[in-house]
């Protein structure tokens, strides 16, 4: 996930940085400066947390709903290829019966 460039930060940094931002009473820039993060990530960490505590945007996913939501598509994609497989072997065996 992402490229080989983007550093991966243990759940637990996540969370501490989170903290410190919605402690401290400074603004997420400076907190990322401070901790050598990029404000961009920090700033989707804290969208995120917000989201998972029910103080998001209206209509905007929490963490579980997301892993649901990818869930879902995946059992449906597997769904319907397995409804063409069906089908193509339904017309198959239509066919060997008839001759």
């Amino acid at each position: 996930m992402g490229n080989k460039y983007t550093k991966r930060y243990s759940a637990e940094y996540r969370r501490d940085a989170i903290g410190l931002v919605r402690s401290s009473g400074r603004t997420v820039t400076e907190v990322a400066r401070e901790l050598g993060v990029s404000p961009e990530s920090l700033r989707n960490w804290v969208r995120r947390d917000q989201a998972d505590r029910g103080e998001g945007a209206p209509g905007e996913l929490t963490s579980a709903e997301r892993e649901e939501l990818k869930h879902l598509r995946r059992q449906n994609r597997e769904q319907q290829q397995t409804i063409e497989i069906l089908k193509k072997a339904t017309a198959f065996f239509v066919k060997e019966n008839d001759r």
